[in-house]
């Protein structure tokens, strides 16, 4: 697959989940998408009664041609989700497991 599609691919999977209501009214759900340096990520910020709210529930980023998983807080799996829409293992890196331990997954080291 060309990077071009796997922008593609991530921006659809963010895009989507940036349009669901699980979190109160007080939560933006922000999709940030940096197609120029190939950084994307779903935020949650606001307010939850008097505490302050911010997080990402989805870090990616696409170096040297492969995806790079660097935070899920998914329920299903990001790399699950790419596998689903035809990305090769080898071109998904775990990078939330540490560089030692990426060996002993299916997927890509680096």
């Amino acid at each position: 697959m060309e990077i071009e599609q796997y922008r593609q691919i991530i921006q659809n999977l963010i895009l989507e989940r940036s349009q669901r209501r699980f979190a109160p009214e007080e939560i933006e759900v922000q999709a940030v998408l940096d197609t120029e340096r190939d950084h994307y990520l779903l935020l949650h910020t606001g307010w939850r009664d008097n505490h302050r709210t911010h997080g990402c529930s989805m870090h990616l980023d696409i170096k040297d041609g492969k995806i790079w998983i660097e935070y899920d807080g998914t329920e299903v799996g990001i790399a699950t989700l790419l596998l689903e829409q035809g990305v090769p293992k080898e071109d998904i890196v775990l990078a939330f497991h540490s560089p030692y331990m990426r060996q002993f997954t299916e997927f890509a080291t680096h």
